[in-house]
């Protein structure tokens, strides 16, 4: 199994590298796709090189999330990848609990909990009971693309990541659905671990909130270009749950929740009508 990681070179990715090395399962070669230009990149990377795992350092001038993916992606030369973020500090038994899940279910997505790492409010997934998905749902699909692993046969049946501007933070989503749509199923395994560092400002994170509303409203625009009615459905429950989540907000006193519920009710439309002109169509793994 291969690890790929995008980054833009960011110091929290030495700590990322830190978790991986300290795993109790080093993966047969670990890619990281870095879209900066930090020197230090080089250093890290040599010290993990020195302990013993396998690395590939990929240098892009590209833009986007999932252009860092998809770069790492087809330099993979294992049966299996696993991808986390440079903000994921991965379990100890991260990388041999998505082995053994994946020998078990070598056609699957598999993913699993998300916990919140640092002082920054961040968006967890916790539960503890294993669940398989294999049909697209109203709220939403259950996989974490940030700790997610599956085979490169899978890459190969679904597409690559879209790397799509309308829609520059809701890679996973399209993919997920994609995924589902063909076939194969996503199976959440709560012993799969990673904590995702939260290290936004609360100014940052409400910017980020209006990205995640304009990418969703793309990804569901690209679908209702094609007329598809469940995404239709889907795109009307996500409006409606934002309107409640905003007055809820408001009511409780949570302004945190109200502003999450504030951008995908306000940017959500704006986001389809993008989505609805675009073309872009996601790449395939050769």
């Amino acid at each position: 199994m291969s690890i790929v990681i995008p980054t833009l070179g960011r110091e929290i990715l030495e700590q990322s590298l830190y978790w991986i090395l300290k795993g109790n399962a080093w993966p047969a070669c670990l890619i990281v796709v870095e879209q900066g230009s930090n020197k230090d990149v080089v250093d890290w990377l040599e010290y993990l090189q020195k302990h013993g795992i396998r690395v590939k350092h990929i240098l892009s001038d590209l833009h986007g999330r999932s252009a860092g993916i998809n770069r790492g992606l087809e330099q993979v030369d294992t049966h299996f990848v696993a991808i986390t973020d440079d903000d994921c500090f991965v379990d100890a038994d991260w990388l041999v609990n998505m082995a053994n899940r994946l020998r078990l279910s070598p056609e699957a997505v598999i993913t699993g909990r998300v916990e919140a790492a640092g002082e920054d409010v961040i968006i967890t997934v916790t539960s503890a009971n294993p669940s398989v998905q294999s049909k697209p749902r109203l709220k939403f699909d259950s996989m974490s693309g940030g700790n997610m692993g599956t085979s490169i046969s899978v890459f190969r049946k679904v597409g690559l990541f879209e790397e799509d501007p309308v829609m520059p933070t809701a890679e996973d989503a399209e993919w997920a659905y994609r995924a589902l749509r063909k076939g194969v199923t996503i199976h959440y395994e709560p012993e799969v671990i990673v904590a995702h560092f939260g290290w936004r400002e609360a100014s940052k994170r409400f910017e980020q909130y209006r990205s995640y509303a304009l990418s969703h409203g793309g990804f569901y625009g690209k679908y209702l270009r094609k007329a598809d009615l469940f995404i239709l459905m889907r795109a009307l429950v996500h409006w409606v749950r934002a309107f409640r989540i905003w007055i809820m907000g408001n009511l409780s006193g949570n302004s945190e929740y109200a502003e999450i519920g504030k951008a995908y009710f306000v940017h959500l439309v704006p986001g389809i009508l993008k989505g609805m002109r675009s073309k872009i169509l996601p790449g395939e793994l050769g």
